[in-house]
């Protein structure tokens, strides 16, 4: 299976996001070839990489002063706490700008890892590999850093770009279903706002990649990194378009809120709920039609990812997840700032619906 290569650019920087299999031992070459003044790294581990794959890692970077971390990667630790931690050591180890960090694990290890990189001394090398299919496909694309405060997710943090993004497709083959699933929604949400074509290629191969076959996922993730990067490219600092890939993460995020981010319910899982509860409020304010949201439901209940709708159907418990969407971060007045569907492929734009409370409320009372 051959490595495939997707380049960022803007007018300050580029870097690319490599996907293969069982590519890890590119990293030594990566880093000589990116950071040629990195003399010591600090790799921060989620603590639940398989020990092979971390042996590949230290062994491809032996030539270099490593620093090894573990981190006990969940919601409640992905805390401006934890960064001061990581400063700490990073400072106690004296690293320097034309050092480098590595970050290894999921979603919340790159976005913990990249933040404190964009701060430690105003900005240090950063290389992120993401070993989730959320993390391969969202979080590790587009430069968005950042951690959680008891007000809301991700609420802190900046905008940087790594220095190389290394989706290796071995990391997957370890993730139980709960996991695929959770990288999956932000595939299956790339196609809705973007991409009809790959929508219907999703309806079809749905099942290869919830099963890990590399020729599919590799595709998938190549797909959504490509359209996840038509956003980013034009909209770096997420003033406008960018917020398009936010369609289903206002409810998304306001269910983790709610929830305390419990480990009881993913980010995906959030996700693939938040974008039915966003389809059901489009067709109450007359953007879509039914029939989008009968197709997208024939592809939950096809691969059975409709387990968690019935938590959300009650509109007593909808209301309740009001007081939590008003921290969301594309909100910039006392209205709820929500993307809508039109069809599949084609959102509303960012502030064209801005829905009171009151409003929505009473929209949440019409959802079927």
């Amino acid at each position: 299976m051959k490595i495939q290569q997707i380049k960022f650019r803007d007018s300050k920087q580029n870097y690319s996001i490599i996907i293969g299999n069982n590519i890890l031992k590119i990293l030594s070459k990566k880093v000589k070839s990116l950071c040629p003044n990195t003399k010591k790294i600090a790799l921060i581990f989620d603590k639940k990489i398989p020990n092979a794959n971390r042996k590949i890692i230290l062994k491809s970077l032996k030539g270099y002063q490593l620093f090894v971390y573990k981190f006990d990667a969940n919601e409640k630790n992905k805390s401006i706490s934890s960064v001061n931690i990581l400063l700490n050591k990073l400072l106690f180890n004296n690293l320097n700008r034309s050092d480098l960090i590595i970050g290894v694990g999921g979603g919340i290890i790159g976005d913990l890892t990249g933040f404190v990189a964009s701060i430690f001394k105003r900005g240090i090398n950063f290389i992120s590999v993401p070993t989730t299919l959320l993390a391969q496909v969202d979080a590790s694309v587009g430069g968005k850093t950042g951690v959680n405060s008891k007000f809301g997710k991700n609420l802190i943090g900046s905008f940087s770009q790594p220095k190389l993004v290394v989706c290796d497709l071995s990391f997957l083959k370890s993730l139980p279903k709960k996991e695929m699933i959770c990288g999956y929604a932000e595939i299956l949400k790339h196609s809705i706002i973007n991409d009809k074509k790959f929508f219907n290629w999703l309806k079809n191969n749905t099942k290869y990649i919830l099963a890990n076959d590399n020729k599919k996922l590799s595709y998938a993730i190549k797909k959504s990194c490509k359209i996840k990067l038509f956003y980013v490219n034009k909209d770096v600092k997420e003033k406008k378009l960018r917020m398009l890939l936010n369609f289903g993460h206002t409810f998304a995020h306001a269910i983790e809120a709610k929830n305390n981010y419990s480990k009881r319910i993913s980010h995906g899982e959030a996700v693939l709920i938040g974008m039915i509860l966003a389809i059901k409020l489009s067709i109450v304010t007359k953007v879509c039609k039914n029939k989008i949201l009968s197709e997208l439901l024939q592809v939950y209940e096809k691969n059975k990812l409709n387990y968690l709708m019935k938590n959300y159907s009650n509109n007593k418990d909808l209301i309740k997840l009001i007081p939590y969407l008003k921290n969301d971060k594309k909100n910039n007045d006392e209205k709820i700032n929500f993307i809508l569907l039109k069809k599949i492929g084609k959102t509303t734009l960012p502030n064209e619906h801005k829905i009171s409370v009151q409003k929505l409320k009473s929209y949440v009372k019409n959802f079927n």
